[in-house]
């Protein structure tokens, strides 16, 4: 099975009971449940209640760390069905405890006014190194139990400015990063939103961190606390997409991060905003 079989197997959900679905975690080391693999299981839980409506925009919290050994219980809350939206609301449950909630809101398709930001010029991704390579360069000399984010993701990723993990220096909060998925999906809509969503949380709470000079192998502890996506166009999400992304603000030990994705010829297909904890380990 190849890594992006893996993935898809992950985002596929079984059925318990009306508005009730279980999903598991790959089997990788893992201290907590990856952010953005909750988001997508919690968004493809929702599409199994809403026909033939499309995903425009998730709010989510996170709220205790999930638990990677044991599965996720997804609830759905069917809020409301009207005639061009539908609501829904999705709890993560583990032992009998909420992890994570989500609203989600779905549109029938309706054509209407259109316009979008320019894409930022940067460096094209058939210039730029995989991370995975270039980090495994990087970190080829640290212990091995410090190496788990170099496992060949399903999702390539290809940065502009990297920090180094090792001697990270401040470096503008503004963020670029190429990614996609490795295999195409075809074009069933919710799946390459999940994708999409799964990947929107790998790199958009490092945009706090880049102007302080410090990495995700520095003396800090992060975890994001809420995501936000704004999903504007359909897409291919195994084609390439820019990620454009910027903290405009870190207080109180949380991070503010903003994040546009376009796809590599110019479309703006979705936003996001996530705030994070990134507080000093003493």
């Amino acid at each position: 099975m190849s890594i992006m079989d893996e993935l898809i197997d992950i985002l596929t959900l079984d059925p318990i009971e009306v508005n009730l679905f279980r999903g598991h975690s790959p089997p990788e080391e893992r201290q907590r449940i990856f952010g953005g693999q909750v988001v997508a299981q919690a968004l493809m839980a929702a599409y199994k209640t809403v026909g033939e409506r499309t995903c425009h925009s998730l709010q989510s919290y996170f709220i205790r760390p999930g638990d990677p050994a044991i599965p996720v219980l997804y609830q759905v809350e069917r809020s409301r069905d009207g005639h061009s939206f539908m609501t829904r609301r999705v709890i993560a449950i583990q032992k009998g405890e909420q992890i994570f909630n989500m609203a989600c809101s779905f549109q029938r398709d309706e054509a209407g006014f259109d316009h979008q930001d320019a894409m930022p010029k940067v460096t094209p991704p058939d210039q730029l190194p995989d991370d995975v390579d270039r980090q495994s360069e990087e970190l080829a000399s640290v212990p091995e139990d410090q190496k788990r984010w170099l496992r060949r993701r399903p999702i390539e990723m290809r940065q502009v400015d990297p920090v180094s993990q090792l001697k990270p220096v401040a470096k503008p909060a503004e963020h670029f990063v190429w990614l996609r998925a490795r295999e195409s999906v075809g074009d069933d809509v919710a799946l390459n939103q999940a994708l999409l969503a799964y990947a929107s949380d790998y790199s958009l709470l490092g945009s706090a961190m880049r102007p302080h000079g410090v990495s995700w192998m520095s003396a800090v502890q992060t975890a994001s606390l809420d995501h936000i996506i704004w999903f504007h166009r359909p897409t291919d999400f195994s084609c390439w997409h820019l990620y454009a992304q910027d903290s405009p603000s870190a207080s109180g030990a949380r991070g503010f991060n903003l994040g546009a994705i376009y796809r590599e010829d110019g479309v703006l297909v979705a936003s996001t905003a996530q705030e994070g904890l990134i507080r000093r380990r003493s």
